[in-house]
């Protein structure tokens, strides 16, 4: 039964499909995905654009009302881009359910964690629904620098956690990171491998090390440009035109840093400097002022750049 106030639903789910064994993609149904964040809408945005339902579980009815609301303001926005149909956004949101309480993870087929970039809270998360989801349940990580291993260790299931490093914009970047824990099973990254490939991504095979592929490449780049702003030798502008007119990237450093957010960007670097100890990820002073200050990039209106 709906809450119209909030689209915050109470789960009615009766039994779940029988995943032959857990190794067909086909038998996916349902994809629980715990955050309803940045990356969660658009992870369930991605999912849910392929036929498959989703049950997106958020910790209080605040969180999961302001979730629901971006998500569809996101769809809103590419409706007004001629990129999506006002059809298409109602099949997406009807295939969406949201609910604030952590015991439905067990109708979900597959499970995508999407909280925040904290270790801690992580594994906390999944030591938890390891308790209430079925045992062949694998349990997608959506990090982007945090071990693998470390997270899976805080479950009973270390062989079927594995990671799915997406970047944002979900629905837009054609790429994903499948990252291997040390006890992850060559059966579960064939399966996840094949899940990449159903939401039409293409999928990179990464061994667990900081940083992975994209986050180690783009942070000491992000950092850098962050650098030459502080220290005064070109506007942000003039950093990011640079960038993009001299090496043909579309979208400049400073504005992706913006885009990323720049305490989420914080948290990749302090983590990468602790595993590594190498001053190219140790955050510059300005990241850290800025983050200090509330200024976080796209989704506080004011980063390196200012947004409506």
């Amino acid at each position: 039964m709906a809450d119209k106030d909030n689209k915050t639903l109470d789960i009615n789910i009766l039994g779940q499909p029988d995943l032959g064994g857990g190794d067909k993609v086909d038998a996916i149904k349902i994809v629980t995905i715990f955050g309803a964040g940045t990356m969660g809408q658009g992870i369930s945005q991605l999912v849910a654009s392929k036929g498959m339902e989703v049950l997106i579980i958020e910790r209080d009815k605040q969180q999961a009302k302001h979730g629901y609301a971006q998500l569809e303001k996101n769809i809103d926005e590419e409706i007004a881009r001629w990129t999506m149909t006002e059809s298409e956004k109602r099949a997406i949101l009807s295939r969406i359910k949201v609910s604030t309480n952590t015991e439905d993870a067990v109708h979900g087929d597959l499970v995508i964690e999407a909280i925040s970039e904290k270790l801690e809270a992580k594994q906390e998360l999944l030591a938890r629904i390891d308790t209430i989801c079925e045992p062949d349940t694998i349990f997608i990580t959506n990090t982007s620098a945090l071990s693998i291993t470390e997270i899976a260790s805080a479950t009973r299931r270390q062989d079927k956690v594995i990671g799915m490093h997406f970047l944002n914009p979900v629905p837009k970047i054609p790429l994903v990171e499948i990252v291997r824990g040390l006890k992850t099973s060559d059966a579960t990254y064939r399966f996840i491998k094949e899940f990449a490939e159903t939401l039409d991504k293409t999928a990179v095979e990464v061994f667990e090390y900081p940083g992975y592929i994209t986050t180690r490449v783009i942070v000491p780049m992000i950092n850098e440009a962050i650098h030459i702003l502080m220290e005064g030798v070109a506007t942000a502008e003039h950093i990011d035109i640079a960038m993009k007119l001299g090496y043909n990237f579309p979208k400049g450093p400073l504005a992706l840093a913006d885009q990323i957010g720049l305490d989420e960007l914080m948290a990749w670097m302090e983590n990468l400097f602790r595993e590594l100890g190498e001053a190219k990820y140790r955050p510059c002073p300005l990241l850290r002022k800025m983050v200090r200050a509330g200024h976080l990039g796209r989704k506080t209106g004011k980063g390196f750049f200012e947004y409506k």
